[in-house]
């Protein structure tokens, strides 16, 4: 089968960061499937693992797809070949800019029926990151309006988590503020659900103008060591704040003792790279993610679509990942 192999010590313009290879098709054992992959969405974790691979270092990139079951388990029970089906994968695993590849069935859940692949790969990474630290990190109830009269701060509202954050959030009955650096980004924003959009650089200045003082949660999606000083003021008492990112240098929190604050996590591979008992918890959320999207609740984030899985295109997402002008999420159709 034909992949797509990165190899570490190269930046990732150089013709030997990527390349295309030819693998054997891998047999699905035990409990995974094996999917033929039709769209792969490219997230921050792509360049993230990408960069840290070792010079001479090879793997597998991609944690997102869409695809069709070719194959199942001996102990797969959740699915059948033909269907098509959609998740993100395992960090420890080969991922999938893949012509195939192997993912444990408790991940992975049947696509939304009404979008197309490409549609449908940029999803399950940023809908499962979302979910998880809206409901399972922050303790909001995930339900319509169930949470009416809570404020959340979405700190980079345009990316691809920050895009899922707003729309589950309003769905859920949240009032949402979302920070945005460009006209475009703060109007994607508003289109998803955001009642206010305010500017990155004066958290606390915007939020007053916006008839928000403070907040019940904060959902932190990039650049926390930027931010941290402002969320700690603009945080209600006993509020919590979300972070996904890796702050580039250690951060106070103390800022937060007088008000009680909870911080947490949100990884989206824990359940995974960890098999908790509740591993399949992860192919129920992307269940829910496709019935509201098929509600017509949630729309697809995707912003941007690039044909054939090859290693060029692979490069060249990784490279618009990189610049810090994303909208909505990248999609390569293989």
């Amino acid at each position: 089968m034909h992949v797509v192999i990165a190899t570490g010590g190269f930046a990732p313009a150089d013709p030997g960061a990527f390349r295309d290879a030819d693998r054997p098709v891998p047999a699905p054992q035990g409990r995974d499937i094996l999917v033929d992959i039709q769209a792969v969405g490219v997230n921050p974790v792509d360049t993230k693992v990408f960069d840290r691979l070792a010079p001479g270092q090879e793997r597998i990139l991609g944690w997102d797809a869409r695809g069709v079951v070719a194959a199942v388990g001996p102990e797969a029970r959740r699915f059948s070949p033909g269907q098509a089906v959609f998740y993100a994968g395992e960090l420890a695993r080969d991922g999938s800019n893949a012509a195939c590849q192997l993912v444990d069935e408790r991940l992975v859940a049947a696509a939304p029926a009404g979008l197309s692949p490409a549609e449908a790969a940029g999803l399950p990474l940023t809908g499962l990151t979302a979910w998880e630290g809206l409901f399972d990190r922050l303790g909001f109830a995930p339900a319509a309006g169930a949470n009416a009269g809570a404020r959340l701060l979405v700190v980079g509202g345009a990316g691809g988590v920050g895009s899922m954050v707003i729309q589950l959030a309003a769905w859920a009955g949240l009032t949402v503020a979302a920070t945005a650096g460009r006209p475009e980004s703060a109007a994607w924003c508003r289109e998803l659900g955001a009642a206010a959009v305010i500017g990155r650089q004066d958290l606390a200045t915007g939020l007053r103008a916006a008839g928000l003082d403070q907040v019940e949660a904060i959902y932190c999606t990039t650049h926390a060591e930027e931010h941290w000083a402002a969320m700690a003021e603009v945080l209600a008492p006993q509020g919590a704040v979300c972070l996904i990112d890796d702050p580039a240098g250690p951060l106070d929190i103390r800022l937060f003792k007088q008000k009680s604050a909870r911080i947490c996590w949100e990884f989206m591979f824990t359940r995974s790279l960890f098999a908790t008992d509740d591993m399949a918890r992860q192919g129920q959320i992307l269940e829910s993610v496709a019935r509201l999207v098929d509600e017509g609740r949630l729309r697809t984030t995707l912003g941007r679509t690039l044909s054939g899985l090859t290693a060029e295109t692979v490069r060249q997402a990784h490279l618009r990942q990189r610049t810090g002008a994303m909208v909505g999420k990248q999609v390569i159709v293989a």
